[in-house]
């Protein structure tokens, strides 16, 4: 099997990019894995010793099989590190996981990944694969099911679903006039996605996520997701603090293994449960929101 080159992004948090580094390099196929390590410039006087500091530590250990270093000089922003890094690999290898420096991965991460890249590589309408699932007990028969929607924490996808991706979000309009294709858009009204894009249409966040999600939703998109989280995020905001509300259920089962995938390419059922537990946690609507904003990256 051909294995996916891994984009790993990481600016100027020295202890989470560390730590994510490390649980990467304790996965099935670390070392026969190509790992490309991103680092932003600093965005300020006040970050360039941290950034300093986060350079040092991806230059301290042969974290896979080979490692290929990318330090900028100037400050690109997270958005536009991820577009970048994303397209070069994506071109040049016509495929890529994707990973942040606040995200620990399950030992099984990667044999999920190149498994599954390898295995819907053709199909169409899979345009996504995602690490991360939402703690809702799916029930379902196989290890892996399909939703509609993208995930920012530990993906990965191939050239022919990238070039769709359309960052200057030509869809909005059709989206903003279309009130059931914009409810559809919001998970059936579980959360309010275009409230996200319309904030990105007017210049206030900059995320690359909201504008992905877009591109595969009107393209039709499915994304799979593993049946328990192979992620868990220990970066909550953009300052690194550590979640500490009752959005934060990423517990990785370092048991457990893909290895059963769906052969029927569909919305699972699974989305109803979803979008359910989605609304039971919205009575506490700063914690949703908080918990979605992180999920789509709208900090830089």
């Amino acid at each position: 099997m051909k294995l996916s080159p891994i984009a790993f992004f990481a600016y100027a948090r020295q202890s989470h990019t560390i730590a994510a580094l490390t649980a990467l390099s304790r996965c099935k196929l670390a070392e026969e894995s190509t790992l490309y390590i991103f680092c932003d410039g600093a965005k300020s006087a006040e970050d360039r010793n941290r950034v300093k500091e986060v350079q040092d530590v991806v230059r301290s250990k042969k974290w896979c099989g080979n490692v290929d270093i990318v330090v900028r000089e100037k400050n690109m922003g997270l958005a536009n590190s991820i577009i970048y890094g994303v397209s070069s690999l994506i071109e040049k290898y016509g495929r890529v996981i994707v990973l942040e420096d606040d995200l620990l991965v399950s030992p099984f991460f990667l044999t999920y990944m190149n498994n599954a890249l390898a295995r819907y590589e053709r199909d169409e309408q899979v345009m996504q694969i995602s690490g991360y699932m939402f703690d809702i007990h799916p029930d379902v028969k196989t290890d892996a099911f399909f939703l509609p929607f993208t995930s920012s924490w530990g993906w990965a996808t191939w050239k022919r679903a990238w070039k769709i991706f359309d960052p200057l979000m030509g869809a909005y309009d059709q989206l903003k006039s279309n009130k059931q294709l914009r409810n559809k858009f919001n998970l059936n009204g579980a959360y309010d996605y275009f409230g996200m894009l319309k904030m990105q249409k007017e210049g206030k966040i900059d995320s690359w996520a909201i504008r992905w999600y877009l591109s595969v939703f009107m393209d039709g998109g499915l994304i799979l997701y593993p049946a328990k989280t192979l992620i868990k995020n220990i970066g909550w905001d953009a300052s690194g603090v550590h979640c500490g509300n009752t959005f934060c259920e990423d517990k990785i089962d370092e048991e457990f293994k893909v290895l059963v995938y769906p052969t029927h390419i569909a919305v699972s059922s699974e989305l109803e449960k979803l979008q359910q537990h989605l609304r039971r946690k919205a009575g506490n609507i700063s914690k949703i929101k908080k918990f979605f904003d992180v999920l789509m990256r709208r900090s830089v």
